[in-house]
């Protein structure tokens, strides 16, 4: 396992057979969904399942698709309480043997976010990881859960309300009394 991967299933490329696809299906134990979730900075990782094929796709490069399955917990951005989620998602990775080098200063993201350099060992692990990494909720929130309005203001002052704090909320206003005075 290399440093900073919470679990690893490398498969080399050079043993696959160009022929035909290579099934595989993921299930981590409890250990490794502990570490997956501490990784993650999230609660828990109750199930996780990651199935699919890795296949040929022309004489040297290879396309991976799988299903992502998993039940995760994270705490709620109002009240922290845990909030339980259900993720399911298609993960497609191309892998390319002649994947052009970008070159100069500034480099543009390529349209299909799906291809990369083709590695000597493609590890499903880190890529059933970052999958489910990138399918986690930014924002969960518990059931009922609002975020509530709060009014501060310096000893003796009176609370700005939300129509001060908007810079051109008294424009109509003197928009209007200026046509008044006309």
């Amino acid at each position: 396992m290399s440093p900073g991967t919470p679990y690893t299933h490398p498969i080399r490329t050079s043993e696959l057979s160009g022929r035909k696809p290579q099934r595989f299906s993921l299930s981590p134990g409890a250990d490794a969904r502990q570490t997956i979730a501490a990784e993650l900075g999230i609660d828990a990782v109750r199930k996780l399942t990651f199935t699919g094929e890795l296949r040929p796709m022309g004489r040297h490069d290879w396309v991976l698709e799988a299903d992502l399955g998993a039940t995760v917990v994270q705490p709620c951005v109002v009240t922290l309480a845990p909030v339980t989620t259900r993720i399911d998602d298609r993960v497609t990775r191309r892998y390319l043997s002649e994947m052009p080098e970008p070159t100069g200063d500034e480099v543009e993201m390529p349209e299909d976010e799906t291809s990369e350099q083709l590695p000597a060992v493609i590890d499903l692990g880190d890529v059933m990881v970052e999958a489910l990494a990138l399918a986690l909720p930014l924002y969960p929130r518990a059931e009922g859960a609002e975020l509530s309005q709060t009014e501060a203001a310096p000893p003796g002052a009176e609370p700005i309300d939300e129509s001060a704090r908007r810079p051109f909320a008294g424009l109509a206003d003197l928009m209007k009394k200026q046509r008044d005075e006309d």
